[in-house]
């Protein structure tokens, strides 16, 4: 079976670098399908409590025959649970939810600078991680200012930073301040939705090396150093990103593919987004 690299996180966690995400896939399929990607070879889950699936993830952890050891499993605090208490009841939920007594990472999913205090938040998730709950905590979709605050302000560094990322949003100021800070760079939307597929690079790329654009895509972040976690319910699929690591792009094509940058989001803009659910 082929063997995921790994980043080392700044307390000392391994993270596989490739990754299987379950945004959108339905609850009552998600166990099907995470035991699909362990059947591929995934070892490393993404969900959050925003997707309604944790129960299935635990499910498929639970059948797997798989040691709790074996998989890294990352979710994310639902952008509701904004105050201290509410933020460690609903951690308590997704471990219950999971069936195992931590997560391997444990992320806000959104800072939500113009709704509540985002400081306040990464203190509860300190405090997480200080009870060993979670191995490692970490933030998704912060801004180098946000970044920057909580360095000035709190204790614990995030370990993992995990934004919108592709070819048409390279988003390299806050990867810059990622580096910086000591922080992995995990990479969401890593196709764009799919927008980069047809792009006229890429798919001269990916015919010279004999391979997908998908494919030559993924290959472009773990390369530039980010964890990915391509999402899809088609074995095929599943098979075909995972296939990432016995061919290499080379310096030219990086440069082409960096070249592709169009400063183009397909989600909210981290500064803005003030999405909260209802109770």
């Amino acid at each position: 079976m082929t063997t995921v690299p790994t980043r080392t996180l700044n307390n000392g966690v391994e993270i596989p670098q490739l990754g299987f995400g379950v945004f959108q896939v339905p609850p009552e399929d998600t166990k099907g399908v995470v035991l699909e990607a362990f059947e591929v070879g995934y070892r490393h889950i993404d969900t959050a409590q925003m997707y309604g699936n944790e129960e299935g993830v635990g499910a498929a952890l639970a059948e797997s025959g798989l040691a709790r050891s074996d998989v890294f499993v990352t979710t994310k605090l639902n952008n509701g649970y904004l105050e201290h208490d509410a933020a460690l009841d609903a951690f308590q939920r997704s471990l219950d939810a999971l069936g195992t007594d931590h997560v391997d990472l444990f992320l806000i999913h959104w800072p939500l600078p113009t709704v509540a205090d985002y400081v306040a938040r990464w203190r509860t998730l300190e405090e997480i991680y200080a009870s060993g709950r979670a191995r490692s905590i970490g933030v998704s979709n912060f801004q180098p200012a946000h970044l920057h605050r909580l360095r000035d302000e709190t204790t614990v560094t995030p370990a993992v930073n995990q934004i919108e990322v592709h070819p048409y949003l390279r988003n390299d100021a806050a990867r810059a301040a990622d580096a910086e800070l000591g922080i992995v760079t995990e990479a969401w939307s890593p196709i764009a939705q799919g927008k980069v597929l047809d792009d006229p690079t890429l798919l001269r790329i990916a015919e010279a090396h004999g391979r997908t654009p998908a494919q030559v895509t993924l290959r472009w972040h773990v390369q530039r150093g980010d964890v990915v976690f391509p999402k899809s319910v088609t074995r095929s699929r599943m098979e075909e990103n995972f296939a990432l690591f016995d061919f290499e792009l080379s310096t030219t094509d990086m440069a082409d593919i960096d070249a592709l940058d169009r400063g183009e989001r397909t989600g909210p803009d981290p500064d803005t987004f003030a999405y909260v659910p209802s109770a």
